[in-house]
């Protein structure tokens, strides 16, 4: 016989889909020795399945639900609220009413009761739907109970709850809702306590936030409430609120506010012992559930009772790796432009060519600085390698370094001997820097290209395991072409000349960021050229109305074929396909080798292209490119010209000349060793993917695709015959769909203590949001907030914000009038391609995209570094 109510102690490990998840950690918990919770039951999800199952009206709102978007609020709406009607009016099965019935009085009738919901998603490890359904307190009585019980079934279709799913990718017609019935407690304080800080994400320390009264004012907002920090048995902080009302229980059911005694509004509402005892119980409860809790608690007379506990959802996790030491971790990924999360395989390609300890975190990877901050050399060439290229990751060390952490030694990242930075390379720049050869940089670029050409003959003839002992062993070439000394010392050159020149422009002229305007144009960028010569492709594509309608609307599957059927097509066809020969290895993200690049999706580029179609006259490529050079070359003459005219200015004007030359002849390479690494990793990935297709056939995976869930060992494995998990690879589907969620930290501790650091900025306007000034000049104009590329909708004039960009926004830029990203330096890619371009930058802004509103006006400044929202 089915059974519609389970007790506390019935509930199993195993019953998530019978009581939700709020429901199945509260009998969890019941079970823990020395963990007090009241007493109840859960009308299991059956029950809410037998009141919808032959409820036609219930089924046909739901078929409308299902295909809304969150945008469709007047929708939601409407529909949320027929469906909670049809849920209300809904009589109880007799035999269903009984069951409840009985159990309300065995716990005792007389009593009162919260009435609580727990959905089968909820509470869970990766989404806690805190506050999406509805509960009730202090509800009295038979025919109380069971009218409430039917709201809280209407409470999973309140407009939040539905928002909810439809944003974390819940189907509305999977999730099921159990009711808890709890015997309530009246407490004298009640409140909530985190087992890790929820500001810092330290799982060392102990929240507690705790309130007169019941604790639904506390979650709802109404009230301050005291918050206590403890760490290790200690009360590191108390902060002590003025409380001026509780929420109370009455004694004919429901609550009530009232006012609180003038003489208690400022009292600490716990005593110490009590904050440490809570402190102990969370630490006993995180350890039952192997997971950093939120947790609900109220104090009755001198008695703790836990009313809820669930897992924290919101923490960015630790590195995987641990040996109990104390360390500080950097995120790579704001280092490269690139904060999603990495699938396996590509971390396994990542990990191939770093020289310094790696961690992975959240699906990102991480840098270990702890040896390199516990030596006194390596620390002072850390924080001046950051400097002005990323001052709010140096102010944040430096905040860091001022507590004395007791951090472990190791190999360190930054250490003469090693390559590229040998005893013998200081040498090699002076060389470089004395010979100032304009032809060096084709050179380089001509033998990496041929190293190329080499490797695509070669991995075509091999397959299986030889295909990846080659890849493997290719990789050295790989590193020993990045780490090739003359190539980074050409780069460690032009970056010189530009720091050089911004410095002692301003100092002898009083003219900023000098660099910024004779950077234009500059020879052998093949970023910006990549962006440039996509304007020759628009010239091609708007001679054709026909492809300019497909563009809006292009089909992946079959783009080329599409394309070569229609009038013009085959002239378009030929000049995106020269484009994509070139440059079709770039994407987002294209640090992770398992990002989809622009030959397998050439549609990512169509509304580039449109855009481009819209902005520019025919033939702009070259106008841009002209004006460029006329730009620069007028300011390097007008600096000359001031610069003759100073005292010594002869020794002035020689010198900046000699640093012109030498930014002019050196810069542009700093983007090619980039673009050459990416061009290697696209054959990887195309001889490898032949190898995925071939465990597709035979039955191993899914998708072909699904060995990017692999790392590069076990995909090897595969290819040998061992058999594919095919569960782990649903596991990290889902762990990667959890991670896009996260906001990854810049710094975080071995504790998972997030870092933070600020900008020192004293020419800040009140309101106005700071970042690192990149690419001088001012601009006002529309923001457009563009999280993906292929979003893009640009109007002359607009302001680009998003979270980072890497080469393969560079096409978008040549629309622009200004640039604003929430990650990158000085000399990363956006910054570059921003001054070679002449748009005004300011990157490194916290939390752009979300501050600024798409379609606000706003005025940056690349000068001063920040960014005013004018309307």
């Amino acid at each position: 016989m089915q059974k519609y109510v389970l007790d506390f102690q019935e509930v199993k490990k195993n019953d998530l889909l019978q009581v939700g998840g709020k429901g199945l950690n509260l009998a969890e918990l019941a079970r823990v020795p020395g963990i007090q919770v009241p007493a109840g039951f859960c009308i299991t999800t059956n029950v809410f399945k037998r009141i919808v199952e032959d409820n036609q009206v219930f089924t046909e709102l739901m078929e409308e639900l299902a295909i809304l978007e969150s945008s469709d609020l007047d929708r939601i709406r409407l529909i949320s609220e027929k469906l909670r009607n049809a849920i209300e009016t809904t009589k109880i099965p007799e035999e269903i009413k009984l069951e409840i019935v009985d159990s309300f009085e065995k716990l005792g009738s007389e009593l009162t009761y919260a009435v609580r919901s727990s959905a089968t998603a909820e509470d869970l490890p990766t989404a806690s739907f805190a506050g999406q359904q509805d509960s009730f307190l202090n509800i009295q009585g038979k025919e109380q109970l069971l009218k409430h019980i039917s709201k809280c079934w209407a409470s999973l279709f309140t407009e939040r709850a539905v928002v909810y799913r439809i944003q974390n990718g819940f189907d509305h017609r999977k999730v099921l809702l159990s009711v808890i019935i709890q015997q309530m407690v009246f407490p004298i304080a009640s409140g909530i306590l985190f087992t890790a800080d929820p500001v810092t994400s330290n799982r060392k320390m102990v929240s507690i936030d705790a309130s007169f009264g019941l604790g639904e004012a506390l979650v709802s907002g109404i009230v301050s409430a005291d918050n206590y920090k403890v760490k290790e048995g200690q009360i590191i902080q108390k902060t002590v609120s003025l409380k001026k009302i509780a929420v109370y229980p009455l004694s004919r059911g429901g609550t009530e506010q009232r006012e609180i005694p003038f003489e208690l509004q400022e009292q600490q509402v716990l005593s110490d012992e009590q904050v440490l005892a809570l402190e102990g119980l969370g630490r006993q409860i995180e350890k039952h559930f192997g997971t950093p809790q939120d947790i609900e608690w109220c104090l009755v007379d001198e008695s703790i009772y836990i009313v809820q506990s669930r897992p924290i959802t919101t923490l960015f996790p630790l590195p995987e790796k641990s040996d109990g030491e104390y360390r500080i971790y950097l995120s790579i990924g704001h280092q490269q432009m690139m904060t999603d999360p990495i699938n396996p395989l590509g971390m396994s390609f990542f990990e191939f060519l770093a020289d310094y300890n790696i961690e992975r975190a959240g699906g990102r990877l991480f840098m270990d600085l702890s040896p390199e901050l516990a030596s006194v050399t390596g620390r002072i060439f850390m924080l001046a390698s950051l400097g002005s290229n990323d001052p709010l990751m140096k102010d944040a060390l430096i905040n860091f370094m001022k507590r004395k952490p007791p951090l472990p030694k190791g190999k360190r990242i930054y250490k003469f001997g090693s390559e590229p930075f040998t005893w013998g390379f200081p040498v090699e720049l002076l060389k470089l820097y004395r010979k100032n050869d304009p032809r060096l940089t084709s050179q380089l670029i001509n033998m990496s290209e041929a190293s190329i050409r080499s490797l695509e003959w070669r991995i075509q003839t091999f397959s299986r395991d030889e295909l990846f002992e080659f890849i493997k062993e290719d990789q050295k070439q790989l590193k020993k072409e990045i780490y090739n000394q003359e190539s980074f010392g050409v780069i460690v050159v032009g970056i010189f000349a530009v720091y050089w020149l911004n410095n002692y422009m301003e100092k002898w002229l009083g003219e900023k960021k000098a660099a910024d305007i004779l950077s234009q144009s500059v020879a052998h960028n093949v970023t910006s050229e990549m962006g440039l010569e996509l304007l020759d492709v628009t010239d091609v594509v708007r001679n054709y109305p026909k492809v300019q309608a497909y563009f809006e609307n292009p089909r992946k599957a079959t783009f080329f074929e599409d394309l070569e059927k229609m009038q013009g097509g085959k002239a378009v066809s030929t000049a995106l396909r020269e484009y994509l020969e070139k440059y079709g290895m770039r994407c987002a993200g294209e640090i992770d080798i398992t990002k989809t690049r622009w030959s397998e999706d050439p549609t990512i580029l169509a509304p580039v292209i449109l855009g481009n179609n819209k902005n520019f006259e025919p033939h702009a490529r070259a106008a841009k490119v002209a004006e460029g050079k006329r730009k620069a070359k007028q300011k390097e003459q007008e600096l000359l010209e001031r610069l003759a005219k100073l005292p010594g200015g002869k020794r002035k004007v020689k010198k900046t000349k000699q640093m012109i030359s030498m930014l002019q002849n050196f810069l542009g390479y700093r983007e090619y060793p980039k673009f050459a690494f990416i061009k290697r990793y696209f054959l990887y990935k195309q001889a490898m993917m032949k190898e995925a297709v071939f465990l597709h056939e035979k039955g191993e995976i899914q998708a072909p695709e699904d060995v990017y869930y692999l790392s590069f060992d076990e995909f090897r494995d595969a290819v040998n015959g061992k058999s594919v998990d095919r569960q782990m690879i649903e596991e990290r589907k889902a762990a990667y769909r959890y991670y896009e969620k996260l906001k990854v930290p810049r710094l975080m501790t071995s504790e998972g203590e997030e870092i933070f650091g600020n900008y020192q900025n004293d020419k800040l306007p009140i309101g106005a949001f700071p970042g690192i000034a990149v690419s001088a000049g001012v601009i006002e104009g529309r923001a457009r907030v563009i999280l993906k590329m292929e979003d893009a909708q640009i109007e002359p004039g607009d302001i680009l914000i998003t979270a980072f960009t890497d080469p393969s926004w560079t096409p978008l830029f040549v629309s622009l009038s200004g640039l604003v990203t929430e990650v990158g330096g000085l000399m990363t890619h956006g910054a570059v391609i921003a001054r070679e371009y002449g748009l005004p930058a300011v990157v490194g802004v916290v939390n752009a995209t979300t501050v600024i509103k798409d379609g606000q006006k706003i005025r940056i400044n690349g000068a001063e570094g920040y960014v005013e929202v004018l309307e």
